[in-house]
């Protein structure tokens, strides 16, 4: 019989896929067939020749599920869902139907099935395919991700097992990701002491870590939708720290810090030309992972040389600075199957840090 997880969270950006990626890993030790479905999919793609959510191909590219694919995300909400819905022209009784045929089917094929949910608890209300809905529909217990904290954390989860508790479906785990290192032990105490009461059961996640959280360059070529130039080696280098070149180059070059992209208007030459030559020296090369380049003031044919001489890898955009800093500042990084040095830490990070056995044995 097919035990099942549904991966449900209290708000966005709280790891769910991180959390599902690292599952699928530790369970994969100790079930031979582990499946994965994303019921819900508001984030579509094209593979190869399907539309489907995103997190379905990344689950699918990482652990070779080609085999599945065409059960994985059943049900796509590509842009105007809302509007067709309540103009009567989404068929919501033939999705749920082929949403319930895939989770069966899939459920025939694996000893373990990890359902990932969409956002928050309530994504999908005006359809009737909220997260407690489709765990319902799924026969699934969910499994609940909430970012690091005391307080915010039992108001959060509070405010979603309302949600929960009103379409019947069975939560019985809070899973604390991105918990403060040195506090990690005394958080998941209180926790445990503030649900003392309850059904439920507290286990950690992860510790906060940038290397998971921010963005390598190839996450923000396609954040900012432009190609990334330069040399391609560097490509999965991730960005802790971006910072706007607009003072004196030597001020720029003094205040980098370790793994920076620079944000530098093509009118600066100077700047163009002292950061590529930097590049290549080993102290410097730890601090510059790359160049953002917008402005609409053609680059200089020699600095564009020098540029191209470095094999700096570098974004070349016409929106203003202001522009593409306020979207970088904006954007929450998200693993791809390319990400290499996310993923191998990732596993290595799960087997240390999520108890697997416990949440097998909950499940």
């Amino acid at each position: 019989m097919c035990k099942k997880i549904f991966i449900a969270a209290t708000g966005q950006h709280t790891g769910k896929t991180t959390i599902s990626l690292s599952l699928m890993h530790l369970a994969r030790n100790k079930y031979s067939r582990v499946g994965f479905i994303k019921p819900i999919g508001p984030k579509c793609v094209t593979y190869p020749g399907m539309t489907m959510d995103m997190d379905a191909v990344l689950m699918a590219s990482i652990y070779g599920l080609d085999r599945d694919i065409r059960y994985m995300s059943p049900v796509v909400l590509p842009k105007g869902t809302t509007r067709k819905f309540l103009d009567k022209e989404f068929p919501l009784d033939y999705q749920k139907e082929l949403l319930v045929t895939a989770i069966r089917e899939l459920e025939q094929r694996h000893d373990l099935l990890i359902i990932e949910g969409s956002g928050h608890g309530g994504v999908g209300s005006i359809l009737g395919l909220n997260n407690a809905q489709v765990a319902r529909l799924a026969d699934a217990p969910v499994l609940m991700i909430t970012n690091g904290g005391i307080g915010n954390v039992v108001d959060a989860v509070e405010l979603n097992l309302a949600l929960y508790e009103k379409h019947r479906a069975d939560v019985r785990m809070i899973l604390v990701n991105k918990l403060e290192h040195d506090k990690r032990e005394s958080t998941l105490d209180y926790l445990r002491k503030a649900f003392s009461d309850s059904y439920l059961k507290v286990s950690g996640a992860f510790d906060y870590s940038p290397i998971l959280a921010d963005p390598t360059l190839q996450n923000i070529s396609r954040l900012l939708k432009h190609p990334l130039h330069g040399s391609q080696d560097g490509r999965s280098r991730i960005v802790h720290h971006i910072h706007l070149g607009a003072a004196s180059s030597q001020t720029v070059i003094d205040h980098l810090m370790e793994s920076t992209l620079l944000i530098t208007t093509s009118s600066r030459d100077e700047l163009l030309v002292t950061a590529s030559s930097l590049y290549n020296i080993p102290a410097y090369h730890k601090k510059i992972v790359g160049l953002v380049i917008p402005g609409h003031t053609p680059i200089s044919a020699i600095t564009q040389s020098i540029i191209d001489e470095s094999g700096i890898p570098y974004i070349r955009i016409h929106q203003t600075t202001a522009e593409i800093y306020a979207a970088l500042m904006d954007h929450v990084s998200k693993i791809t199957a390319e990400d290499t040095e996310k993923l191998d830490l990732l596993r290595s990070s799960a087997e240390t840090f999520i108890d697997f056995d416990e949440i097998d044995a909950l499940f």
